[in-house]
């Protein structure tokens, strides 16, 4: 055979290789990660769109060009459980704090009932999975700091009544008994009225969450709680140095005890680097949501929204640096390789932070699903981080109540 025509040979073999190589599906783990995320129940722990809801009057039913999560968005990114956060910043308190929580409630609630055929409320794991086989949203209730409670377990045992599932002991500030992350330690972590807090929503089946507590407040909760914990939206430590975030030993002790952190992908929570960026120019950023605050008042949606656009503008003007999606899933792949599959989840923030790009909303949520493939997770493992760990932790705050109420009768 000549050289040439051992070219031509080569040549023609290579052609029908790559044609071979074309008639065959590019890539079919994008397809299996559809085909998984579209059967999975795909759970998010902390939203803060009621904010929306009692506002402006949002309807969820319609895409909107703002905001991160609406129904529409919420069926094409496969969202079919979510935990909606009842949330007042900590200086609305008091009886002024407690009616704004009930609105909230309710502002959720008859979403529910004006979109029966696409939500369904639920209270319970069973609830969850049984809006999932009926092709429905679940729509859950935590309620975001305990201030909100007003020191009152009878107030708390109300919210519980109309459907909160899980509380965070504190929010951006001390309560009068449980300290926060990002206030002056107080209490030492919790007092004997924050114990009693915990015991209480032990008893109710409502989820204690640590997001926002510091880190005694955090030890003190786990020592005192019988059923296991959430970090409805944090993430670690290790990856991002913010004190929103869990330390390794937090994780580990979290994770012991059987609870899990879920996974904010709040920008600023995920990535060092637009950390200490946002550190350096935090009384620039701070000085403009103070306008933004001026504007709009108490009227938290375009507060948020206008933060957010903040963010993105310091960004663009090279201040701040682009933070990838693909970060949440290096939150991710840490807690699973520091303590397992089974103690991570997910808990966004949207409609409540600076989401990173590429999952400017709920619509995006099945490259997490993808990634996690490549990465090599099995579907099995991928199926819990999406929201099977988060229905086991309240199915076991379940099982808590129960005998705790069995063996006070």
């Amino acid at each position: 055979m000549s050289r040439d025509f051992a070219w031509l040979v080569t040549g023609v073999l290579l052609a029908a290789a790559g044609l071979l190589v074309a008639a065959v599906p590019a890539d079919d783990i994008a397809e299996r990660a559809r085909k998984l995320h579209a059967s999975a129940i795909v759970l998010d722990t902390h939203v803060d769109t009621p904010q929306r809801l009692l506002f402006e009057k949002f309807d969820l039913g319609k895409r909107d060009a703002e905001g991160h999560l609406d129904i529409p968005r919420m069926h094409e990114g496969g969202l079919n459980a979510v935990f909606m956060s009842i949330w007042t910043p900590s200086h609305v308190n008091g009886p002024k704090g407690v009616k704004r929580a009930l609105d909230l409630i309710d502002a959720v609630r008859e979403q529910v009932q004006r979109h029966p055929q696409d939500l369904a409320l639920a209270t319970t794991a069973e609830e969850v999975r049984r809006a999932r086989a009926q092709g429905k949203i679940a729509v859950l209730m935590g309620m975001e700091g305990g201030h909100m409670i007003d020191d009152d377990l009878g107030l708390l045992r109300i919210y519980a009544a109309l459907g909160v599932r899980y509380l965070t002991l504190t929010h951006g500030s001390n309560t009068n008994w449980a300290d926060s992350s990002t206030d002056d330690p107080k209490h030492n972590g919790l007092t004997p009225f924050g114990r009693s807090v915990v015991r209480e929503l032990n008893r109710l089946g409502v989820l204690v969450d640590i997001s926002h507590v510091s880190d005694k407040t955090f030890y003190d909760a786990l020592e005192a709680s019988r059923a296991p914990l959430i970090a409805s939206h944090s993430s670690c430590r290790a990856l991002c140095n913010h004190k929103r975030n869990m330390t390794d030993d937090m994780i580990r002790a979290l994770a012991k005890k059987g609870g899990v952190i879920q996974i904010n992908y709040n920008t600023g929570f995920l990535s060092q680097e637009y950390a200490e960026a946002y550190r350096r120019i935090a009384d620039e950023i701070k000085a403009k949501d103070s306008d933004a605050d001026k504007l709009y008042g108490e009227n938290m949606a375009p507060v948020i929204r206008a933060n957010e656009r903040i963010r993105r503008e310091f960004t663009a003007a090279g201040k701040l640096p682009r933070v990838s999606w693909e970060k949440i899933v290096a939150h991710i792949d840490h807690v699973v390789k520091l303590v397992g599959v089974d103690y991570v989840g997910l808990g966004s923030d949207f409609d409540g932070a600076t989401m990173p790009e590429g999952m400017e909303d709920c619509s995006k949520l099945e490259r997490i699903t993808e990634a996690l493939l490549r990465k090599g997770y099995s579907e099995a493992d991928i199926r819990k981080i999406l929201g099977e760990n988060t229905l086991r932790v309240l199915e076991q705050a379940e099982r808590v109540s129960r005998e705790m109420q069995a063996g006070a009768k």
